[in-house]
């Protein structure tokens, strides 16, 4: 455990919760415009965090990443928020605006993540950049792992529209189970998908921050 590796764990922490929330409104703002009421009549329509928090997703899980990545391991910080209600039969065209619905928390997170980049171009080097690159690192993970197609998560949602019958069934059904599926992808299976979500992420970073990005 270093000051580097402490100060940066607090950085992403401090990313992370706006982005999960961020992530949250996009998908019932998408939702609602296209014609479900449901996030609407739940509450969810709003940046105010407490509807979005999962207790496992946004509390647990971060946290225990975050320590790791504060005491020096190579981990990747994730979090997600309480599941989003909505009712698909109430959109206009279900097979498409299932798919917006789905991509809207990704892409929210993806426009963050520019803006930081256009920040980062301009900042001198120092706290405020290593800062500002984090807000960066942390939304393109969010949004590279979100397109995961881990049941759950919204790649899932997406690849779902293509599959049929039983298939497609079984594979909705799974979402309930993401806690689960989080654990086993960070502690038990985490070397393939870390190691893809982690070069992804990291070129991702390079392509929008510039060279700030060896600051990470």
């Amino acid at each position: 455990m270093t000051f580097q590796t402490v100060t940066f764990a607090l950085y992403l922490l401090i990313a992370l919760f706006p982005g999960v929330i961020v992530h949250e409104y996009a998908h019932a703002l998408v939702s609602d415009r296209l014609g479900d009421p449901t996030p609407r009549r739940w509450g969810r329509l709003t940046l105010d965090p407490r509807p979005h928090i999962d207790r496992f997703g946004t509390v647990v899980l971060p946290a225990l990443l975050l320590l790791l990545v504060a005491v020096g391991a190579a981990f990747i910080p994730f979090a997600y928020g309480k599941p989003m209600p909505y009712e698909p039969s109430y959109l206009r065209n279900r097979e498409r605006d299932e798919t917006l619905v789905a991509l809207a928390g990704p892409l929210a997170n993806l426009a963050i993540a520019f803006v930081a980049g256009l920040v980062l171009r301009v900042v001198p080097c120092g706290e405020l950049a290593r800062f500002v690159l984090s807000v960066l690192f942390m939304n393109v993970v969010l949004f590279v792992f979100n397109l995961i197609p881990i049941p759950g998560l919204d790649g899932a949602r997406i690849i779902a529209q293509f599959l049929h019958g039983r298939a497609q069934q079984v594979y909705v059904d799974a979402n309930q189970y993401l806690p689960l599926f989080m654990l086993l992808v960070f502690f038990l299976l985490s070397a393939p998908i870390l190691n893809i979500v982690s070069s992804i992420s990291t070129w991702l970073s390079s392509l929008l921050g510039g060279s700030h990005c060896f600051l990470i």
